[in-house]
């Protein structure tokens, strides 16, 4: 359920992803908020200006989170979003153990204004192969200490 307090900090990274384009960037922004509401931190896209097809504002937050709070602060905070998170960013948000994401346009609603931004090809995917190569020194990282 979204609150009113919610609403006001999702405004806020709307005006982060407006700012964003007014400096030339695409048009995304986001902010994560502590439990009680503070902005600890804000990031806009800047995919084109870095040539770094991971500079997506929530993944700059979530890996911002993951180096500088520690897991149980992460869990009680919130990430606000101009847009729907993409499955990259989903992924490094489940990762960095951020508790909560409020986005307002919906990648629906998103394609719908930029058809492009929903044209990402398939890629396929073969596997598993090589288990026992695989696994040696995946077993060795993990095997306990004692």
């Amino acid at each position: 359920m979204i609150t009113p307090a919610d609403e006001a900090l999702l405004r806020r990274a709307i005006a982060v992803a407006a700012h964003a384009v007014a400096l030339g960037d695409a048009p995304y922004g986001s902010l994560l908020a502590g439990p009680d509401g503070t902005v600890l931190a804000e990031a806009h896209n800047t995919v084109r200006r870095d040539d770094d097809i991971t500079a997506h504002p929530e993944l700059k937050l979530a890996r911002w989170a993951a180096r500088e709070l520690d897991p149980e602060t992460a869990a009680r905070t919130t990430l606000y979003t101009s847009c729907q998170p993409c499955g990259m960013c989903d992924g490094g948000i489940a990762r960095s153990g951020l508790g909560r994401v409020v986005y307002a346009l919906s990648t629906e609603q998103l394609v719908a204004l930029n058809p492009a931004s929903g044209a990402w090809p398939t890629v396929p995917h073969d596997g598993p192969a090589l288990h026992d190569e695989a696994r040696a020194p995946v077993a060795a990282y993990y095997r306990p200490t004692r």
